[in-house]
């Protein structure tokens, strides 16, 4: 049997002192997830009912909590103030932020694993990690909060 290594334990290995919450309660996702109009990703799912979110350096939120996943999700495709500077949020899935403005996402449509960052100051959207646990590796290293530039 193959031994698989835990969302706490990935995050641990690049930062040992990566923050970590209470694990999220089904019911709690599922609402999320019927707000939101679309399952969460299975591996953020999973990180999420291991840890309601993952502190990194300086206090940044790595991955946001399923509450702030879902609020920031639908506050982007909803807020027309939006509309004129920045081009649609439909197809992201946010999920966390480097401290700065600029927010980390998955691809909904395609649906994709890789981890995309959006940059605020110029809307641009970029690949940044092969998947969730490539993410984590980055992110939380010792590299700074624009490890992805």
């Amino acid at each position: 049997m193959r031994f698989r290594t835990t969302w706490r334990q990935a995050a641990r290995e690049a930062f040992p002192d990566a923050g970590f919450a209470e694990p999220a309660d089904e019911s709690v996702l599922a609402g999320a997830e019927r707000k939101l109009g679309e399952e969460l990703p299975s591996e953020l799912r999973q990180l999420l009912l291991e840890s309601n979110g993952i502190v990194g350096r300086t206090s940044v939120d790595t991955v946001w909590t399923v509450e702030q996943i879902a609020e920031q999700n639908l506050h982007f495709r909803t807020d027309g103030s939006f509309a004129g500077l920045y081009m649609p949020f439909d197809a992201l899935l946010f999920f966390g932020d480097n401290g700065g403005g600029d927010q980390f996402a998955f691809v909904r449509t395609p649906r994709s694993p890789d981890v995309f960052v959006w940059e605020h100051e110029t809307d641009s959207r970029r690949w940044v990690a092969g998947g969730l646990r490539d993410y984590l590796g980055r992110s939380l290293a010792d590299g700074g909060d624009d490890w992805y530039r």
